[in-house]
């Protein structure tokens, strides 16, 4: 019997970007019927990433299961931060956001998700950030999950209507000083 082979790989090859753009899109409609402007929104953020990310303070992990793409997260610097300019030097890059987390349902089962917001969260660690905000929407009942499982704790809810849909927005929060 052949026992499924999964790995986490620093995002890179020819098809992640494109691959990730289109994995979110097609699995949410079909998940939760959202329409494709969470698609654009997922795009926006691969492609601000594959402008120019500093790859000592940003990375993106795929999953694969058997050498097929599965999964994947992205770990990049909160652009809040010292956006105003008052205080940067000491708040410059202390937060990182985990963005886009994605399992593919036929590789649930693997860990795949705890594996990849650990990698993550590990890599956000060794860049010097002082915590890890992500922003997720109620219905991702899974990825709370795995969430909490890593010690996030949820710091904000809000209702909204995006994708088509009626949410509610949660933002959760690991702080990395402890």
């Amino acid at each position: 019997m052949h026992e499924a082979r999964a790995v986490i790989r620093p995002l890179g090859e020819p098809g992640d970007l494109g691959w990730v753009v289109m994995a979110h899109g097609e699995q949410y409609a079909k998940e939760f019927g959202w329409d494709t402007s969470f698609e654009a929104l997922v795009a926006r953020i691969v492609a601000d990433y594959a402008a120019g990310h500093d790859p000592s303070r940003e990375s993106a992990w795929i999953a694969e299961l058997d050498g097929r793409r599965v999964g994947s997260v992205f770990c990049v610097a909160d652009q809040q931060d010292g956006e105003d300019g008052e205080g940067e030097e000491e708040n410059e890059g202390s937060t990182a956001k985990l963005r886009i987390l994605l399992v593919d349902p036929a590789a649930r089962g693997h860990r795949l998700g705890s594996r990849l917001v650990a990698q993550c969260v590990d890599f956000a660690r060794e860049a010097g950030y002082e915590r890890v905000r992500l922003w997720t929407n109620d219905t991702l009942v899974a990825a709370r999950g795995i969430y909490l499982a890593a010690g996030f704790r949820l710091v904000e809810e809000e209702p909204h209507h995006s994708f088509g849909a009626d949410l509610i927005g949660q933002v959760y929060e690991l702080d990395l000083s402890a």
